[in-house]
């Protein structure tokens, strides 16, 4: 019976979404309703006691100063000087500059935290400079689509803090088993350019003129402010010296002292950058507290004691357990976001993973993968979203030209089940 009342608000959640309502407020409805129709436990109650707890975690502040600093970045120079410092080394490269939009999103994802902001960064710079240089439309808006995402994977990542506080593991760690891992992804994109180009040599337009060792050395000043950054920040927490929530405090003080120098920061940038940061943190806060709360009444209705009893009836083997959940987040990936996938699921899946024996560090860089791949699947991709603002065209074309970099993700998560090691083994050394 349990189950079958379960079902039914699952049901109604997915047709509460699929009308429009905000997420937050949708998961906040149903689980009201979840609460006054089938437990005793007082509705109000309940309801401040879950949102206060999901909201005021101090791990939580690193959020929306991760949030806030990825801002800064957005609305200064910084980031075009990637483009002109990156371009000149990979010429040589089979792609050649394809590999911007890889190289660029791997080194902005490390100070920016979020795949929608890496996207759209790296898109403004990036996409315009291709199309006059004569590259095919479908493969630079691939390369970038995929790459992106790495914003997710590459630590400081706001996923991994969602997921910290939601498993109840150390952020740190999360973020330091997040570096192996996205160098790889990183590489496996450039590696599937290369390919790609082999295979289409007539469609890459002829390398700019041929610069000298001291010229490419020259233009490659313009990443040290933005490496600089990324130093100061990873550096802190990797070190010992400083929390995620200090190190995201220090990236703010950087992003503006940069901005400051370069002389982007005007009141105006400041003002729109912590409006545009304070927005989106509100928008995950809504969620996290909706998600928090119906966590909870699904907790009295009993499905994830149910699901965890289901799933471990079957006795899968861990990778088939692995093969489900890849599918599983794949399909929710289509109604979700992220952090909404994070959040809702956690309380349910986790214990049946530990159960199975999965190290719940490895386990977060899978649940960040698999989100990832979200990001670019229709209908709800936000790195989708992202894209088509920046180049109109429509969600199906640019779900199409991602696909081949939604299936080196697929690979990439296989990968690290049979070499756990790539995960694990810096947090075990340097934790």
């Amino acid at each position: 019976m349990d189950i079958l009342i379960a079902g039914a608000l699952i049901v109604l959640l997915f047709v509460v979404l699929g009308s429009g309502m905000w997420i937050g407020l949708s998961l906040l409805g149903v689980a009201v309703i979840a609460m006054e129709l089938f437990t005793q436990r007082p509705v109000g109650d309940a309801m401040l006691l879950t949102i206060w707890g999901s909201t005021s975690s101090w791990t939580l502040t690193a959020l929306p100063l991760f949030l806030w600093m990825g801002e800064i970045l957005f609305r200064s120079k910084l980031s075009e000087g990637l483009f002109r410092g990156l371009a000149p080394w990979v010429n040589w490269l089979p792609g050649r500059l394809l590999h911007v939009n890889v190289i660029g999103s791997t080194i902005f994802a490390a100070v920016s935290g979020s795949s929608a902001a890496t996207c759209a960064t790296i898109g403004k710079i990036s996409l315009p400079e291709l199309k006059k240089r004569g590259y095919p439309q479908d493969i630079s808006i691939g390369t970038l689509a995929g790459a992106s995402t790495l914003g997710l994977l590459i630590p400081p990542s706001i996923i991994m803090i969602v997921y910290g506080v939601a498993a109840n593991v150390s952020i740190a760690k999360l973020f330091i088993a997040g570096v192996i891992p996205g160098l790889v992804l990183a590489s496996l994109f450039s590696g599937y350019i290369v390919i790609w180009a082999l295979f289409n040599k007539e469609k890459i337009p002829p390398a700019d003129a041929a610069m000298t060792f001291a010229q490419r050395i020259y233009e490659g000043r313009n990443l040290i402010p933005v490496v600089s950054l990324i130093a100061l920040v990873l550096g802190s927490i990797y070190s010992g010296i400083a929390t995620a929530t200090e190190a995201a405090a220090l990236g703010v003080g950087g992003s503006l002292l940069l901005s400051g120098i370069e002389r982007s920061l005007t009141w105006a940038t400041f003002k729109s950058g912590l409006y545009a940061a304070c927005r989106v943190y509100c928008m995950i806060g809504l969620i996290l507290a909706g998600a928090a709360f119906l966590t909870l009444a699904m907790g009295f209705i009993g499905l994830p004691r149910h699901l965890a009893e289901f799933i471990g009836g079957l006795k899968l083997s861990p990778l088939m357990l692995i093969v489900i959940l890849i599918g599983f987040f794949i399909v929710l990936g289509c109604f979700l976001d992220g952090i909404s996938m994070v959040v809702l699921t956690m309380s349910v899946l986790l214990p049946t993973v530990e159960k199975a024996g999965f190290d719940l560090i490895w386990f977060g860089i899978f649940i960040v993968l698999v989100v990832e791949m979200a990001q670019i699947t229709p209908p709800v991709g936000f790195n989708l979203f992202v894209l088509q603002g920046l180049t109109k065209k429509q969600l199906m074309y640019l779900a199409r030209v991602a696909a081949p970099f939604f299936a080196v993700m697929v690979a990439m998560v296989f990968l690290t089940y049979f070499i756990p090691n790539m995960v694990l083994w810096m947090p075990r050394n340097m934790g």
